[in-house]
């Protein structure tokens, strides 16, 4: 689950649009995803209904489109089908998103050599630095509260 709840099949979808990009960086369009589905399956699967399916005015495709989906962007079809599935996947999903940032991907790569330690205390600034930054972005009277 997400942290409001179960993400809609739209809300899936699109994150998977969202954070899954070809090999230079760049989003897949609707077509192409849905080209790749009408082949994987052999079923009419255009861009205006994995359009309608990203948007929730679908919510209810076939299996095997959702296999198809599943395949394209390489995640498990259960990502669709089983909500435990799908946070656990998600949170994988917003880690390559987070690792296409070109300063996450720089401290991640050159945190691989520290010691268990050393990354103990690197993750224990970040926690520090992460409350102290949502400090900040608390309208002035919260954060005297």
């Amino acid at each position: 689950m997400d942290a409001v709840g179960p993400l809609s099949l739209a809300q899936k979808i699109d994150r998977l649009f969202d954070v899954v990009h070809r090999p230079d960086g760049t989003p897949y369009s609707n077509e192409e995803a849905a080209r790749a589905c009408r082949e994987a399956t052999g079923e009419s699967f255009s861009a205006t209904y994995l359009w309608q399916l990203r948007s929730g005015r679908r919510d209810n495709p076939t299996k095997r489109h959702l296999e198809a989906l599943a395949g394209f962007f390489q995640v498990p079809p259960a990502y669709f089908f089983d909500d435990d599935q799908a946070a656990e996947i998600a949170d994988q999903l917003r880690l390559l998103g987070a690792l296409r940032d070109a300063g996450v991907r720089s401290v991640a790569l050159r945190a691989v050599n520290l010691s268990p330690e050393a990354l103990d205390t690197v993750s224990e600034l970040i926690d520090i630095i992460g409350r102290r930054e949502a400090l900040r972005r608390q309208p002035p009277q919260a954060a005297a509260e």
